[in-house]
């Protein structure tokens, strides 16, 4: 199953026995003829429409008979929205995800778990780009990272503190764990950059506005990934807006951004550094305009067919010890979540690399 990405604007999607039909209008800008492109439906779970496309009424009901949804998001990758198909009837999960939610010892207990989750893999991931450079910086980042991966294992809920049940992130374990997982991010991105091939001005995470090539990267992957997540979620059947470790709020899709935290180094940053220390993507792939950097055209969809080959690479599950593309793991991670919250399994295991 893979991910169809529309980012040729004014294309129209049509639906052709069991394919669709992507039909891609002239641009006399780009030098490009008018084509059409052909997709088995059978093999897409998910489509993502970049700026201006149109997907007709036949393709979208077949795309929704078979479970696949569509996200909606603007020229430059923001989301906009998504049409997904009928939500899960199990209303089961949905009860114990709410029970656990406002139950403080049981909600810090899960996000502790994405929290070491996150790190363990960010660490993984400053140790094998540092395995031929032997940078001391690096290695050091990888060694603070492991002394906060320790603290963090300590951090339990204590009953004698009161904690509203509505914010629950405001008790002091809450706030030893968010300042934890601070901690052991800024320590991440203060080495990240010595991992790059290229030197394109990275200088520390910057998220909104991406003030150079690589932040302009990292932040399209996450909004990638992110839909990923929730699509995952929705198969599943949870409620995307409760979380543990994210707060939730209006329109903040708090689970997704708890599940995608164990993969954001493994999967985005993972892509980031392959297409810069290849040479794949370069600065001329890039546009600035007042300070901010986004992807070309082209840049976008060489950055995307890495992506998806990423989501495709077949990884051993750390807890189900059979082979399982990443995009499967995201799913696996959340029946997981499922079956802990269900009193399936005693505990939920992130997942991690060595």
């Amino acid at each position: 199953m893979t991910t169809l990405y529309l980012t040729e604007q004014h294309s129209v999607v049509k639906k052709d026995g069991d394919t669709l039909v992507v039909h891609i209008p002239e641009d006399k800008e780009r030098g490009t003829q008018k084509r059409k492109v052909r997709v088995p439906l059978i093999k897409i779970d998910q489509v993502v429409v970049q700026g201006d496309s149109t997907i007709t009424t036949p393709a979208l009901l077949a795309l929704l008979e078979q479970g696949a949804e569509v996200c909606f998001c603007s020229y430059y990758g923001q989301f906009r929205g998504r049409l997904s198909p009928g939500f899960s009837k199990n209303a089961l999960i949905r009860i114990e995800q709410h029970r656990r939610h406002n139950d403080p010892a049981q909600a810090l207990d899960l996000a502790r778990c994405f929290v070491q989750g996150k790190l363990s893999n960010m660490r993984t991931l400053l140790l094998r780009g540092n395995r031929k450079r032997h940078d001391r910086t690096v290695a050091r980042a990888a060694a603070d990272i492991k002394g906060v991966l320790d603290q963090v294992a300590q951090v339990r809920h204590d009953p004698q503190v009161p904690i509203d049940p509505s914010q629950p992130q405001a008790g002091s374990a809450w706030g030893t764990l968010l300042g934890l997982e601070g901690s052991g991010t800024a320590f991440y991105f203060g080495a990240f950059g010595r991992l790059l091939k290229q030197d394109l001005g990275f200088k520390g995470r910057k998220k909104r506005p991406p003030t150079d090539p690589v932040n302009a990267l990292l932040s399209y992957g996450y909004v990638l990934l992110m839909h990923n997540v929730m699509s995952a979620i929705n198969l599943v059947g949870f409620d995307p807006y409760i979380g543990f470790l994210h707060s939730s709020q209006y329109g903040k899709p708090a689970l997704a951004l708890d599940l995608m935290e164990e993969f954001r180094a493994i999967i985005v940053d993972s892509v980031v550094l392959t297409v810069i220390n290849n040479g794949i993507l370069q600065r001329d792939d890039f546009q600035e305009e007042l300070g901010t950097y986004r992807l070309t055209d082209k840049g976008r969809r060489t950055f995307l067919s890495k992506f998806e080959e990423r989501l495709n690479t077949e990884i051993r599950h750390p807890v189900f010890k059979y082979k399982a593309t990443y995009r499967k793991c995201l799913e696996l991670q959340v029946r997981l979540l499922s079956k802990h919250l269900t009193g399936e399994i005693p505990a939920y295991q992130p997942f991690t690399v060595r």
